[in-house]
This record gives structure tokens, C-alpha cells and sequence, in this order.
């Protein structure tokens, strides 16, 4: 498995499938190529298909300004490497291909190109957390500490970024209002819902915090706005809100947060390498199923639970979320995307006590609800895999354009 630093990324959202991964490929296709007449980039599959929704166009086009930019959308054409597909071509001044790359946006905003396999930098010696909880067990470390002997001290600098953006993210939701960008006409609800629970009883004021916090986050991913990947940006509001919410709860020190964020870190680290956090490959059990394992995780390390105590928050975190479909109504990670975030972050917290009141014991793995989540996945047909062909994407009526 790769570092952290690969799981965790800070960016502008509102996917980092869509916009993250093609940016980042329109950047290095630049680097390369930096002075043609002009570019084309063709994308293909669920990329095109939901691309739009998803600001893929403004994410390319941003990356290789000043140049012009002609984007071919071909949704009903696959790649045989991932759903996720572009190619970017450098044109000469009668318009001619002088130079290609092909390749695809695979998660997290990582990229691959065509015939390429992955090149990872494996840290992590263990790639089942049966592995790794026996070898905790072992040596008698947390998985914390595990995280810290295959990364080395310098982690924690990383994830202290990673964790500021976190919470820089709540705090812009929280305050910020209006209609978010797409058409949809939904308006955000994190600073309404605030205002709200602070006129209510300390009880209300409690449980509610967390719904409002996972929802700022969304939003504001939504919005193009600055979030963290955790592990994808349709999903990025579910660590931070868990995280949020507990340490307006307990007294919780900086170090203790960030020894948080590495067991989800781990957790999530482990479904990306064993089977898959993307939305076109897997479905939403993917990314919001993965977030939910990973702050599960993290809220049992903050609750003081041993290490079979958060193995089994991380199982029910995923097992719950099996067979759910990504199906984002006119491409945009707005319906029921942000909604999952609020949710999700409530059935991690339910997952978290629930593991507490245990023993940890109990009959399925973790690990075998990877595997069955990654099977899951490939039986699931296309259209619900972020394709927008199904699902609400189906059903829900966008509504009418002004003017129309």
C-alpha cells in the first residue's frame, strides 16, 4: 500500500474522479507538450457521462490556459482500462494530432496511463488488516503506531495539513449560503441547520452538529471549494464531521486527532488497495461506504477501543453500505450525494458505539467485506455506476433552465 499522502489529498472538488484526476493529467499532458496550437481532450464512459455535472470541462480547461481547449464528450464509449477514460491530444496549427497520451482517472484523483500498472510505493509491509491487527497484537501497537513505523515520524506534519483543511472546510460551510452552482436549484443547509440546533435544547445542540458539519463539508465540495479526499471528494464530508463532532465532546488533544485520522487513513488505505474507493468502478459503497469504514475507525481510536473494537466499527461501517448505487441526478454530486455525507456520519458514529459495546467479536471480517464490496461492484450494472443512466439520475426531473 502507498502512503497516506496518496489517500489524503487537498484540492478543489467536486470530484476527485472528475475534476482532481483530469487536472492533474491536463497538467502533466502540458508539461510535456507546452507550446501546440491547441489541445483536444476526448473523454470517455462514465467521465463523459457525468463529466459536466462535475466541472471535468472547467478542471481541463483551467489546467491548459491560455491554449484553446476542444473537449469531445463520448459517454456510451468505454476504454478497457477504467470507466473512468480521456485522451489528450497536443494539435498543430492545421489542427493535426502531433502528440497523444490515453489514460484514466482511477479514484482519489490518482491517474493511469493506458499499459501502464500501478507503481507504488509500498510501505506497508501488510495488506489485509487480519495481517495487521495480528502483528499489532504482535508487538502490542495501535494502529497508529503501525502507520507511524511503515511512514516514519514525518506523517504527522502531512496529516496536520490534512487535518487544518478539514476543519477549514467546516468552518467556510458553516458559514456560507445561497444556491449551489449546476442547475439543480439546492440550496445549501449547513449554516441554516446551525442557527437552528443553537436555538434548541443542549441535547438537540449535541446530536445535531454532526449532520451540519458533514453537510458544510459537502457542500462546500459541491461548490468547487477546497476539501480533503477521504477518501474522495464526494465523500469528504464524513471523517471530518465524525472527527469534529467527538472533539466537541471529549477533550481531545491535537496528537490524539491525528493518531485519529491515521487509523482511518489505514482503513481506507485498505479498501483503495484491495478493492476500490471509485464511484465508476465500484458505486457510492466505494466512497461513502469507505468513508463511513474509515471515520467508524477513527471514532473508536478517539473512544479509546482496542484495535478489534475498530476492526469491527470499520466492518459494519461498509457491510451497511453494500450493493449502494452512484447515481448523481444530472451528474452533479449534489443529489443524494450530499445528503449520504450526513448520514453516513451518523451510522459511523452508531457503528463506533455499537463495536464499543462489544468485545469486538463477531463472525465477517473486515476484510471479507472488501472483498464482497469489490464483487459487489463489478455485478452492479453501468448505469449505476456513476453514469447518471440510472437510479434517481433516472427518475428525478432536472428542473426547467430559466428562460425555457
Amino acid at each position: 500500500m502507498e502512503s497516506l499522502h496518496e489517500l489524503y489529498r487537498i484540492g478543489n472538488g467536486p470530484s476527485s474522479s472528475h475534476t482532481m484526476g483530469p487536472k492533474k493529467a491536463a497538467e502533466a499532458f502540458l508539461a510535456a507538450h507546452p507550446d501546440p496550437a491547441a489541445f483536444r481532450v476526448t473523454l470517455f464512459g462514465s467521465l463523459a457521462a457525468t463529466g459536466k455535472g462535475h466541472m471535468t470541462d472547467r478542471a481541463i480547461e483551467s489546467a491548459l490556459s491560455p491554449h484553446a481547449v476542444e473537449i469531445l464528450w463520448k459517454p456510451d464509449e468505454v476504454l478497457p482500462g477504467h470507466p473512468n477514460g480521456m485522451r489528450f491530444e497536443a494539435l498543430d496549427a492545421e489542427g493535426q494530432p502531433v502528440a497523444e497520451w490515453q489514460g484514466y482517472s482511477i479514484g482519489g484523483g490518482a491517474i493511469l496511463g493506458e499499459g501502464e500498472t500501478r507503481k507504488e510505493n509500498h510501505l506497508y509491509p501488510h495488506h489485509h488488516l487480519t495481517e495487521i491487527m495480528r502483528y499489532c497484537a504482535q508487538q502490542g501497537l495501535s494502529y497508529w503506531e503501525y502507520v507511524e513505523q511503515c511512514e516514519g515520524p514525518e506523517i504527522w506534519e502531512y496529516l496536520q495539513d490534512v487535518l487544518y483543511a478539514m476543519r477549514a472546510a467546516i468552518d467556510r460551510g458553516l458559514e456560507a449560503e445561497g444556491v449551489l452552482p449546476g442547475g439543480l436549484g439546492v440550496s445549501r443547509k449547513a449554516a441554516v441547520i446551525r442557527r437552528k440546533i443553537q436555538l434548541n435544547g443542549e441535547n438537540f445542540l449535541q446530536k445535531g452538529m454532526l449532520p451540519a458539519y458533514a453537510l458544510a463539508v459537502a457542500e462546500e465540495n459541491a461548490a468547487g471549494g477546497v476539501v480533503v479526499t477521504a477518501p474522495t471528494c464526494g465523500s469528504a464530508g464524513v471523517v471530518p464531521a465524525v472527527l469534529r463532532y467527538l472533539r466537541d465532546q471529549l477533550p481531545c488533544s491535537e496528537q490524539t486527532m491525528l493518531h485519529a485520522l491515521a487509523t482511518a487513513g489505514l482503513i481506507g488505505n485498505l479498501i483503495k488497495y484491495n478493492a476500490s474507493i471509485s464511484g465508476a468502478r465500484v458505486g457510492c459503497q466505494g466512497e461513502i461506504g469507505a468513508a463511513c469504514a474509515m471515520a467508524s475507525a477513527g471514532a473508536v481510536q478517539l473512544l479509546g477501543g482496542t484495535i478489534r473494537q475498530i476492526e469491527y466499527a470499520a466492518e459494519m461501517g461498509l457491510e451497511h453500505h453494500l450493493g449502494l448505487t452512484c447515481d448523481p441526478v444530472g451528474g452533479l454530486v449534489q443529489i443524494p450525494c450530499i445528503e449520504r455525507n450526513a448520514f453516513s456520519a451518523a451510522r459511523a458514529v452508531d457503528s463506533a458505539n455499537y463495536a464499543l459495546f462489544s468485545d469486538g467479536s463477531h463472525r465477517v471480517s473486515f476484510d471479507e467485506v472488501v472483498e464482497v464490496m469489490e464483487q459487489t461492484g463489478h455485478d452492479l450494472p453501468s448505469l449505476y455506476r456513476e453514469t447518471s443512466g440510472g437510479g434517481l439520475a433516472k427518475f428525478y426531473r432536472m428542473p426547467p433552465t430559466p428562460g425555457e
